[in-house]
């Protein structure tokens, strides 16, 4: 085992248990006898560059275990995204401070940027150990059967999605509700798991791995309508043309960017509400609403999954045991085994980095608009125990004495 300190860090966007995974690893870390402190980096790389720091021996167990139920970035984070030079200088402060063990959670930025990192480190023959703890709520992390952050946001989709349906039910329209995912439609699926009867919703849902089209999705929404006199649909913010052009440039006047150049997909409300004027302009249907869950669904307090806080903590530890009695570098991955239970894999950080994982064909039913069961068994243990249920009334009808129709 190396001798010296440890540094956790947290990247990208917050999830409703990602803090279970700062406190997994701090907690375990400080078993060991051979690390001398364990420090905490306040809003994540930019925090290791700026030497910002906090010292997590001083925290009481007690205090933790209440940051972990407590979703968000108990750190904080950050959207920087480090190239080659930036990396040198996280390693540059981690040599000064004698960082042994370096723990970051995040996505397929954050494990390429302990991939280069760890390159830093083995070029200069520098004694660190460099472990990535996956996290991310769009599910897209290659080699993990699911990622800690998805199973609650998908909790709270499937339950949103279940409560719009009896909104819809109740007064008929038409509701578009955006969801997150500009290249993997995981979680814009997860709405299907507030369906109970046949005719609930939602009736329709596009995701990124299937070519989107206006025209067709028109039709779609009449088609439905004229049935159901209703329509929910589900849309990921990343869904595209044939020439995976993002929907929203073909609808929009002008479009946002985010600080990395990215097409702003949801984060304004703008797909929801053109999707909603094309249906009201082009169908003439005039009870049309839309919405956009953006930040709701990554942090809803209240909303988490006891599967997804459990394996987030464990990834946490994990982690720190791989760091600890291993002997390599690598990203920590969920791997299913049965139904339901995980076993915990070191994987190579090239093998995880800067890739992205995409629902898989077997999940996506042939309309391209829905999902198959498949899918379905494949997330209903992640969203743990205690999901709500949706029930109806039986509407044994009264025989009409006057006979007139409703207006």
């Amino acid at each position: 085992m190396l001798q010296g300190k440890v540094l956790v860090a947290q990247g990208g966007g917050p999830t409703a248990v990602i803090n279970q995974s700062l406190v997994g690893a701090v907690l375990e870390s400080r078993k060991f006898r051979n690390v001398d402190l364990v420090y905490g980096a306040h809003h994540g790389v930019r925090g290791i560059v700026d030497e910002e720091f906090f010292d997590l021996t001083q925290e009481t167990s007690h205090n933790l275990e209440m940051v972990a139920q407590t979703p968000s970035s108990a750190l904080g984070s950050t959207r920087d995204k480090p190239d080659l030079k930036y990396c040198q200088e996280i390693f540059k402060v981690l040599k000064a401070h004698g960082i042994a063990y370096f723990f970051y959670t995040g996505g397929n930025d954050s494990s390429d940027t302990v991939r280069i990192v760890s390159e830093q480190a083995r070029q200069a023959e520098y004694p660190l150990r460099c472990i990535h703890i996956p996290k991310t709520i769009d599910n897209d992390l290659v080699h993990n059967d699911h990622t800690p952050g998805f199973p609650s946001a998908a909790r709270f989709v499937a339950q949103a999605f279940m409560g719009v349906n009896l909104d819809n039910t109740a007064l008929k329209g038409v509701y578009v509700a955006v969801v997150m995912g500009r290249h993997a439609g995981f979680l814009t699926a997860a709405s299907a798991l507030g369906k109970k009867f046949p005719d609930d919703g939602p009736h329709l849902i596009y995701i990124p791995e299937r070519t989107f089209s206006v025209d067709r999705f028109l039709a779609d929404v009449r088609e439905t309508y004229d049935r159901h006199g209703r329509c929910v649909v589900a849309v990921s913010e990343g869904i595209h043309d044939e020439n995976g052009a993002p929907i929203i440039t073909k609808l929009a006047k002008e479009v946002e960017h985010d600080q990395h150049g990215n097409i702003q997909l949801s984060g304004t409300g703008a797909l929801a509400d053109l999707l909603c004027h094309e249906i009201k302009e082009k169908l003439g249907i005039k009870r049309v609403r839309g919405d956009t869950f953006g930040y709701l669904q990554r942090s809803f307090i209240g909303c988490v999954s006891d599967v997804d806080q459990r394996e987030a903590r464990e990834v946490g530890e994990k982690a720190v045991q791989y760091g600890m009695w291993g002997d390599r570098d690598g990203s920590v991955t969920i791997q299913r085994t049965g139904f339901y239970s995980v076993d915990y894999a070191l994987m190579p950080l090239d093998a995880v980095a800067g890739k992205t994982r995409v629902m898989e064909d077997h999940f996506i039913a042939p309309s391209g608009t829905d999902v198959t069961d498949a899918f379905r068994m494949y997330l209903r243990p992640l969203l743990g125990s205690g999901m709500p249920d949706a029930f109806r009334l039986r509407h044994n009808s009264v025989p009409k004495i006057l006979g007139r129709a409703a207006d």
